[in-house]
Parts: structure tokens; C-alpha cells; sequence
């Protein structure tokens, strides 16, 4: 199992030397989100200051940009980081992409599989494979002059992910894709009941080996004393609140029968009430969200918790640069053995 880290928000002139140290310490891969920040240019800087780290975007959203936009920027980064980029895509919610992006939203499920059939053809053009002549539903990619293809990276092409919790796009992971980004939002019982069934339906359907597939997901990890994770727990009941008032995930939490507690998080959101919302998650909710324990035994809980079910596991509180930096050196390092 791989434990790879989120790269913390920062300056880019910062980027460059948190990368590297994440490789120094062992982390398996570093990856961005697109919050504050654009995804892609951080890597690449660390592509340039890094040697074997694997690099990724976990997630870009999917949607303000073009397939071709997507697919040359994904090829730039996999020659620039020889052979190291993971192309994440997800589709985020109807607002971010409506009022935050002002672009289309819907169909949700078919526009992204015209996404990714698109990114693929594109890059088997640019690996010389066939012409440019990818004819979608929502995508149309017919036209390119010999100036304009970049030719292969010498590398292979990068690998493509997308962030899935539903069904559809679980299943979509597995048909088109090789690997998905299970949102930080998860529980092993929602793996085990929901996702990998649906991924494997999915891979049937492409007639692929599921050994080629990689699960990938982002976890609340918490290590410290018991003053520190009581403090980070309050962080990521907030965030289990946040993530937990969204309609789109109310799945994860029906799995386990909590299935009034995304209205009740809702209605307190609707009505600005958000600092009361932690409120609602139990020790029981955190206990299924997270892992937390001291740095000795931190190691053994990931371990114990996702091994045989993930294939890597991302820390999705930063901790490269952090004050217990040479404790996570030992944790990564226990997990890599």
C-alpha cells in the first residue's frame, strides 16, 4: 500500500523544496487539489525538483477545461516529470461548476465519459496512433496541424483518474480509466459495498484485468497526543459537516443508516448555522471517517483499516513542513516496509 500526501496551498516559490522533501521522506506521491490554487502549475516545479515521487491532481475539475486542454497539459507534465503524472479529473457539484466556473453542468455522467473518451483519442494521436478525429456527444476534436501535436512524451502516456462516489461514475472509473480517487468522504464499509462493486462492473465491461486498476484515496489521518488529535478531530468534524450537508454524498452516510443526518446537516447550512453542524458527528461518525491514534501506533491503524482494500492512501491534512515532520518520516517509512 502507498501512502502519498496532499501538497500544502502555498506560494510556487514554496513548492519545489516541499515536493522534494515528501520524496525524501518516502511519501509514494504528492498531490494537488483545485481549491485556491490551479492543480497543475505546482507540479511543474516539483517535476523539476523531484526524481521518482509520483505527481498528481486529486482532482482537477473536469469541466472548465477542454479535453484538449486537459490532455496537453497532462502531456507537457508527464515529459517534464519523466513519466511521473497522474491525471485526476473530477466533476465537482452543480454550483462550483454553474456560479464558480460559468460552465455546463449537466448531463453530469455522460459529459464526463465524453471527457475521457476524448482526452484518450487525443493522446493516441499524439502518440501517432490514429489522426485527430474524436466525434462526442458534448466534444469535438477534428482538427490539428503537425505544428501543433506535440508527438509522444518518450514516457507513455500519464495515467488517468477520476474522483467517483456514486454508482455511475464508479462504474465509468472502471470502464475508461486507471485508477479513481475515492473522496476523503468515505468509509471501508461504502468500499467494500458501493464502490468496488461498481468499479468492477466497470472493468467487466471493458474486459480489463482488475489487477491493472488502482484505488486511490484521500483519508482523514490524524496522529499526535491526545491534545493534538482532539484538536484535528474538531477540524475534520468540520469537514465531515461540510462535505456531509452536500446531497451528492448522502449515500455514504445511508450505507450505514444515518439516513436523516444529510437533511439535518443541510438544513443548518441553508440557514447560516454552519459552526453548529460539527455538532451532529458522533464519535461513532468520526471513528468511521477516520484514523487516529499516536505516531508508535498510527502506522498499524492505516494498516489495519485500508490494507487489502486501497491500493494508496493520500494524508489529506498536509504534513511536509509541519512540526511533527520527522515523526511522519518514521510513520511512512513503517507503512512502506
Amino acid at each position: 500500500m502507498k501512502l502519498d500526501t496532499t501538497l500544502a496551498m502555498g506560494g510556487l516559490d514554496r513548492v519545489g523544496g516541499l515536493a522534494k522533501r515528501a520524496e525524501e521522506m518516502g511519501f509514494a506521491g504528492v498531490f494537488t487539489a483545485e481549491a485556491m490554487q490551479t492543480p497543475f502549475l505546482s507540479h511543474a516545479v516539483a517535476a523539476l525538483t523531484t526524481e521518482q515521487i509520483e505527481l498528481g491532481t486529486a482532482i482537477a475539475v473536469a469541466f472548465p477545461r477542454s479535453p484538449m486542454i486537459h490532455a496537453m497539459t497532462a502531456w507537457d507534465l508527464q515529459k517534464a516529470s519523466k513519466g511521473r503524472f497522474v491525471l485526476g479529473l473530477g466533476a465537482q457539484i452543480r454550483k462550483h461548476n454553474e456560479r464558480r466556473f460559468s460552465v455546463p453542468f449537466d448531463p453530469v455522467g455522460p459529459r464526463m465519459r465524453d471527457m475521457l473518451m476524448a482526452i484518450r483519442h487525443i493522446w493516441d494521436a499524439f502518440d501517432g496512433k490514429h489522426p485527430l478525429d474524436y466525434r462526442g456527444e458534448y466534444y469535438t476534436h477534428d482538427y490539428i496541424q503537425p505544428f501543433f501535436n506535440p508527438g509522444p512524451t518518450g514516457f507513455g502516456q500519464p495515467k488517468l483518474f477520476i474522483a467517483a462516489v456514486g454508482p455511475y461514475m464508479c462504474r465509468l472509473a472502471g470502464e475508461l480509466c486507471d485508477g479513481i480517487h475515492i473522496h476523503p468522504f468515505h468509509t471501508t464499509r461504502y468500499i467494500e459495498e458501493v464502490v468496488k462493486p461498481c468499479v468492477n462492473e466497470g472493468l467487466a465491461r471493458s474486459g480489463r484485468d482488475p489487477a491493472s486498476f488502482e484505488y486511490a484515496t484521500t483519508a482523514f489521518i490524524l496522529g499526535g497526543t491526545d491534545e493534538e488529535r482532539e484538536g484535528l478531530s474538531s477540524v475534520v468534524r468540520s469537514q465531515i459537516a461540510f462535505y456531509g450537508s452536500t446531497p451528492a454524498y448522502k449515500r455514504v452516510f445511508e450505507a450505514h443508516g444515518w439516513n436523516d443526518l444529510q437533511p439535518r446537516l443541510n438544513d443548518l447550512v441553508r440557514a447560516g448555522k454552519l459552526a453548529e453542524a460539527p455538532q451532529l458527528v458522533s464519535e461513532e461518525i468520526l471513528d468511521e471517517f477516520s484514523v487516529r491514534g499516536s505516531f508508535d501506533a498510527i502506522a498499524d491503524q492505516v494498516r489495519e483499516k485500508y490494507e487489502g482494500l486501497v491500493d494508496r492512501v493520500g494524508l489529506y491534512i498536509p504534513v511536509v513542513g509541519g512540526a511533527h515532520e520527522k515523526k511522519w518520516e518514521r510513520v511512512v517509512q513503517s507503512l512502506a516496509a
